[in-house]
């Protein structure tokens, strides 16, 4: 099989932006490099697109909306399921491209990354065919209409995942889009790029422009001629994206930072607790922005949790991501690995109890973007480890009196995007969670939900992705008064 390198270069798509159905040349000459995090050597270089480009992909979305905003629901759906079994095909070679650039174990890649991208599609196309696009109020027709011109900017850390989160209910809501990945991982959009030109849609109802952020990103999201922006990245780049978008009244749905709680109750199974606890903040090396990275607990069995996720560290295994031996792979860009060993430093210097990590690269690892997945206890919310984002394997153990006092912890950031209860008493799990100021809350570690509304409060962001609610973000209100 060839490697994603081998074949985006065999079709020459690595130098070329996807615009108004056709692979083209960039406008400038300014180039961007694609870093393998397990090397840190540089693999390949890409084109940063320029104004000129933004202004090119907007000017063919705005002329595919005039068609693809009537075409039949039935239609699209169509496409949609043509687009899954295209990227089904394509599982490998995306995982693959997933490890290269982004540093995520091989085996990540294969059952979540992949996997969990192309249930975004399905989810997407099974809302759009039973969703009621106008109903019946007295005499009042209620429709709704897609808002037009889509802006898409997806980040590093789940980076096909994000674009098939975006894309898919865009499009099955009758929008055009014009994507910017992010320039640290750009090559999976290529990939996808050329499953939606398989798949058939019409010229400009998916454009693809890589490019950075103040330059690609700022320009999308000033450009008068687009409807709407949705960007997942941080709450800096969210405010800067927000305020680019503020002078043309734009729709800006931010999916942004986070911070989130897992409240682990008294009477919870603390081994079952604990260990999924500590999975689950270490899931993708902790660069999701809804990873439990503070877990709250009862102070009167500190001695025994900190026990319970020391072993479950102690079974990550860190290592070259396109082996199957490893668990964790590689941080995913030099900026994230640098920022997480200041944030571990941060830590020590603060006063908490080092569990188990610390700084620098595991033992046998002298190259690569590796850390040790690392773990604080006796935690005040007080603290800046508490307080901030790491994007990392950096877990917080910060321990309660009363239910009441977890409750405040959980509470006492500025983030509000995820958060997890455990605990036996399911009145209680599900008092605790209704207290919670986040946008999604799981109680003791259900299954994974593609239709569940997804997004934050405070400054996590706000707009709601997958399920209805994500499609409903690309749809315009119109009551049609007399209609009945």
């Amino acid at each position: 099989m060839m490697t994603p390198l081998e074949h985006l270069s065999r079709n020459s798509r690595v130098d070329k932006f996807f615009i108004d159905g056709q692979w083209v040349e960039p406008s400038g000459t300014a180039k961007g490099v694609v870093v393998n995090p397990a090397t840190e050597e540089v693999v390949s270089q890409f084109p940063l697109g320029n104004s000129e480009d933004v202004d090119a992909a907007v000017a063919a979305a705005r002329r595919a909306f005039v068609t693809w905003s009537r075409t039949t629901p039935e239609d699209r759906a169509g496409l949609l399921d043509r687009l899954q079994a295209l990227l089904e095909a394509r599982r490998e070679l995306l995982a693959q491209c997933l490890t290269l650039e982004m540093g995520a174990v091989i085996g990540y890649a294969r059952t979540a990354q992949v996997p969990l991208a192309i249930a975004h599609v399905k989810v997407a196309r099974d809302v759009l065919t039973d969703f009621p696009f106008v109903e019946q109020r007295g005499h009042t027709a209620v429709a709704h209409e897609p808002i037009g011109v889509c802006a898409l900017i997806t980040p590093w850390n789940w980076p096909l995942y994000q674009i098939t989160a975006k894309v898919a209910p865009a499009l099955a809501a009758g929008c055009t889009v014009v994507l910017k990945p992010s320039e640290l991982s750009p090559l999976d959009a290529l990939l996808f790029a050329e499953a939606i030109e398989e798949a058939g849609f019409p010229a400009g109802v998916f454009n693809l422009v890589n490019g950075d952020g103040p330059c690609v990103g700022g320009g999308l999201a000033s450009h008068a001629d687009v409807d709407m922006i949705s960007i997942t990245g941080s709450t800096r780049a969210g405010i800067a994206v927000a305020q680019a978008a503020a002078p043309t009244v734009k729709r800006v749905a931010q999916e942004l930072g986070g911070k989130s709680p897992n409240v682990i109750l008294p009477d919870a199974d603390l081994d079952r607790a604990v260990s999924l606890g500590i999975a689950a903040a270490f899931r993708n090396l902790g660069q999701s922005c809804s990873a439990p990275t503070r877990m709250i607990v009862p102070r009167a069995r500190l001695s025994e949790i900190e026990s319970i996720a020391q072993r479950a560290a102690d079974e990550i295994v860190v290592g070259d991501p396109l082996s199957e031996a490893p668990t964790h792979g590689a941080i995913a860009n030099r900026a994230q690995f640098d920022r997480i060993q200041t944030m571990i430093g941060v830590g020590v210097s603060e006063g908490a109890k080092l569990l188990t990590g610390g700084l620098g690269r595991p033992d046998g690892l002298d190259v690569g973007l590796y850390v040790k997945p690392t773990i604080f206890s006796n935690v005040l919310t007080s603290m800046r480890i508490a307080q901030e984002e790491v994007f990392g394997p950096v877990l917080c153990i910060i321990p309660y009196d009363t239910v009441e006092e977890a409750v405040t912890i959980a509470n006492d950031t500025v983030y509000g995007l995820g958060a997890h209860v455990q605990g036996e008493d399911m009145d209680d799990v599900r008092d605790v969670a209704s207290r919670i100021r986040a946008g999604q809350v799981h109680l003791n570690y259900p299954a994974w939900d593609p239709h569940a509304p997804f997004g934050g409060f405070k400054q996590s962001g706000n707009g709601r992705e997958y399920g209805i609610e994500g499609m409903l973000e690309y749809l315009e209100v119109k009551s049609i008064l007399g209609y009945f």
